[in-house]
């Protein structure tokens, strides 16, 4: 498929004590350093999360959500759900009044209730080891002293520097030197957050009482974002605070103190399938998890020579399942959906009369399907849309108005007792919304992924999930553990999915599968605002053979051709227990992403 020769950007890494890969190098160093100090791998995925709020301030922040899919050595995989749900006051009546007729891509009426940070302190409290002080000391340490500014920071904030200058001067006091961006490379501080994050853990430790244990402290610290300095501030902000939003319009948002104070994160049951001897598993249907189940039941009736993604074949066929599997997601999935239905979408039976559509041509329509004991699709998305997407690239596109797609972090950690975990945390990105100065952060802006509209299964109502992008993924067999993931917003199960095709039908190693050519589809509706698309749109990295190319473009495939090492965000650790032999990879792609282990 590709005109590269196959060496290697990065080593596949081997080693029998520990292994943590994500997005940022230094979060990955944050990681292993946990893991050398006697940490499980859920007290390093912590640390390095809150170091991930300070590093990768564009992809995410503790004003945003989390999904993760945790697995215990010995114990029963779950999903983390830091997902929080629309304020009570967040109805469609009243963004309608707004003069609204979409949730907006920035601004806090997007904002959901924040949930990251009460979901990786309930993983601390019922999975890790450390005290709330170790974990935090990495990311306050780095939020006061300083880190190197990635460049893709510095871009993100030019794009928005007149919305901050103009509009959002909090966002421009803290983002902002003299009016310019900082500088690739130099240190950046952000002695707020650091300020948040020192008073959160003596808050706890105070509430929490003398000689109380590391649980009782990380209760008071929850109770204390919930309900105190934090939840008060950002109730103030919101409400004496309103602001331009990414539709043109200056309004306030409706998240509140009440809101926070409901909010917990929790654990529920993960939902699989089985893939050629591994189970796969994902979170339910508030998320698009199952988008890479339904995916794989579809492919799983061919044999793997037809599933190589490196011929025009095996292209078409996965970019064909994938279209199928995404009509679904956007006329079924949402908080709430039927666990009934869930099983029937992810049924050998229904897959069989969806592969039936998969034709010799490309398809440019959507195309959710149906079956008995299904409820009739959402209709709104039967009718082709106008105007192309631009999500072409595997980093996020930031416009002037503050909107973004695409934009996420990832963290995958394993350790010397098998303990695993994959995570997505994401929103609350520096350009969603003005920051709460106090606090160094701003809100999230999850909401624009519901529909103004009752009849949507992802409409937007008060106390309900979005239908998150987030979506995090572990493989198990008797005798392995992998996790891994990806940011990109839609394009997440599909880099994955390339992942799983490549490693288990045609033999990739980690490294490879992450390095070898990505691609993904563009037809079906985005997630984010103004939920874009372009019928048949195939984005491809231009390294792969002209041939293959033309053959797709006669199929009817719209190519978009994407920079050589552009598309996809991959890591993945595993563990083999039958040798003890724990293997690590991460993306070369932005020279950002690193594993580490040994």
């Amino acid at each position: 498929m590709t005109t590269d020769p196959p060496l290697l950007a990065r080593p596949n890494l081997h080693g029998t004590f520990g292994a943590c890969a994500s997005t940022h190098w230094i979060a990955s160093a944050v990681g292993l350093g946990v893991l050398e100090r006697g940490g499980n791998a859920f007290d390093a995925a912590t640390a390095a999360a809150f170091v991930l709020h300070v590093v990768e301030p564009h992809l995410n922040g503790p004003g945003g959500d989390l999904v993760a899919i945790v697995a215990p050595a010995g114990g029963e995989p779950a999903v983390l759900c830091g997902q929080g749900p629309a304020p009570a006051c967040a109805t469609i009546s009243h963004y309608t009044r707004e003069g609204l007729t979409a949730v907006p891509g920035s601004g806090a009426l997007a904002a959901a209730v924040p949930g990251a940070v009460d979901g990786w302190l309930l993983l601390l409290r019922d999975y890790g080891t450390w005290g709330l002080g170790d974990i935090l000391e990495y990311a306050i340490h780095y939020a006061e002293n300083g880190h190197p500014v990635l460049g893709r920071v510095v871009d993100v904030i030019a794009a928005v520097r007149d919305l901050f200058v103009d509009h959002w001067r909090t966002s421009a006091d803290l983002w902002l030197q003299h009016g310019a961006p900082p500088r690739t490379g130099e240190l950046f501080t952000n002695r707020s957050y650091a300020r948040t994050l020192r008073r959160l853990r003596d808050e706890a430790i105070l509430a929490a009482g003398r000689g109380a244990d590391r649980r009782a402290v990380i209760d008071a610290a929850r109770r204390t974002w919930a309900r105190g300095f934090v939840a008060q501030s950002i109730h103030r902000f919101v409400a004496d605070t309103p602001h331009l939003h990414s539709t043109g319009g200056v309004h306030r948002g409706v998240l509140d103190s009440v809101d926070l104070a409901r909010y917990q994160a929790h654990f529920e049951a993960p939902v699989s399938i089985e893939f050629r001897g591994h189970r796969i598993l994902k979170a339910g249907a508030w998320s698009q998890g199952p988008v890479l189940l339904q995916t794989l039941a579809i492919l799983d009736a061919y044999s793997n020579a037809e599933l190589d993604v490196d011929t025009a074949d095996g292209v078409h066929l996965a970019v064909e399942a994938m279209k199928l599997a995404f009509a679904d997601r956007d006329a079924y999935y949402g908080d709430g959906l039927n666990p009934q239905i869930l099983d029937t979408l992810l049924s050998p039976a229904y897959a069989a009369t969806r592969r039936q559509l998969i034709g010799k041509l490309a398809s440019v329509v959507v195309r959710p399907g149906h079956f008995p004991g299904l409820p009739a699709p959402f209709s709104a998305l039967l009718e082709r849309a106008d105007g192309p997407t631009s999500e072409a690239t595997g980093e996020p596109t930031v416009r002037p108005t503050g909107e973004v797609r695409g934009d996420t972090c990832h963290v995958d950690v394993i350790d010397r007792w098998g303990n695993a975990i994959s995570a997505t945390p994401s929103g609350g990105w520096l350009q969603s919304s003005p920051t709460i100065p106090e606090l160094g952060f701003c809100l999230g802006t999850r909401l624009q992924m519901t529909h103004l509209d009752a009849a949507s299964p992802s409409a937007l109502r008060p106390g309900m999930r979005p239908r998150t992008t987030l979506s995090p993924t572990i493989v198990t067999t008797t005798d392995t553990i992998t996790a891994l993931g990806t940011p990109g917003g839609d394009q997440q199960d599909q880099w994955q999915l390339l992942y799983l095709l490549r490693t288990l039908t045609a033999g990739y190693g980690a490294q490879e599968a992450i390095e070898a050519p990505a691609f993904h589809t563009t037809s079906f509706p985005g997630s984010f605002w103004p939920r874009t698309w372009e019928p048949g749109g195939l984005v491809i990295e231009n390294r792969v053979m002209p041939e293959l190319l033309a053959d797709l473009d006669g199929r009817g495939h719209l190519i978009n051709r994407s920079g050589a090492w552009s598309l996809g965000r991959l890591s993945s650790v595993r563990l083999d227990r039958s040798t003890g032999l724990i293997t690590a990879a991460a993306n070369p792609r932005g020279a950002q992403g690193y594993a580490v282990g040994r």
